[in-house]
């Protein structure tokens, strides 16, 4: 949905659309994997939360990635409490579209989500993916534990290098602690699953990242 007016930059609180007191309606399960969404993290395993442009593909990278329980896509890193698609397509409440998933570190490590995250779209174009523009397409990751935010720092660091490497520019990704995950509507959760040949706009690099390997 393209709206000509959007902001281009992340509105303020005061700006901001007032959203609503109560969450909006979700599926209740996994399509695949018929998980609870609402499920608890099981213990051992650890939440991690990423933005990448549409949250289609990105959800579809994440649940072919092994070592991921569950991945639920939604908004996050805004304003407006319990935004629907149509408040968050508009610019007016700060939202990012976001994928939330819940992983086993002990078959997948957080370096090696990070690694997926970098190469999956391109983290240098500010507010867009793509030919997807708007702040909701921003690059970001939400960090759930302070482990969390130095290995992002640290991966963005590492990807830089490699990225001005091949030619491309500055990384524009925020890094930043999570603060309230609101779920999206039911149809958007694993959207590419229902519709196989449904719209997909994110695209990496082709640069790898070093996240991992031996130098």
């Amino acid at each position: 949905m393209l709206f000509s007016s959007k902001p281009a930059t992340i509105v303020t609180a005061d700006q901001a659309l007032p959203g609503r007191a109560e969450p909006i309606p979700t599926a209740k399960t996994h399509f695949l994997s018929q998980r609870p969404l609402d499920a608890p993290t099981p213990e051992g395993m650890e939440v991690a939360i990423f933005g990448m442009g549409c949250f289609w593909g990105v959800e579809r990278i994440f649940w072919n990635t092994e070592g991921i329980w569950l991945t639920m896509v939604g908004y996050g890193a805004g304003t407006t409490p319990n935004p629907t698609y149509q408040e968050v397509c508009t610019g007016m409440t700060g939202h990012n579209e976001l994928v939330r998933v819940i992983y086993d570190p002990s078959v997948i490590s957080y370096e090696a989500l990070l690694r997926v995250f970098w190469e999956g779209h391109n983290p240098t174009q500010g507010m867009r993916q793509g030919n997807d523009r708007g702040t909701q397409y921003r690059s970001g990751i939400y960090t759930t534990t302070e482990t969390q935010q130095a290995e992002a720092e640290a991966s963005r660091d590492a990807y830089q290098a490699e990225l001005h490497k091949a030619g491309h520019g500055a990384i524009t990704s925020e890094i930043l602690p999570a603060g309230t995950f609101y779920m999206a509507e039911d149809y958007h959760q694993q959207y590419l699953a229902k519709n196989p040949d449904g719209y997909c706009g994110i695209g990496g690099t082709g640069v790898s990242c070093p996240i991992g390997i031996a130098t």
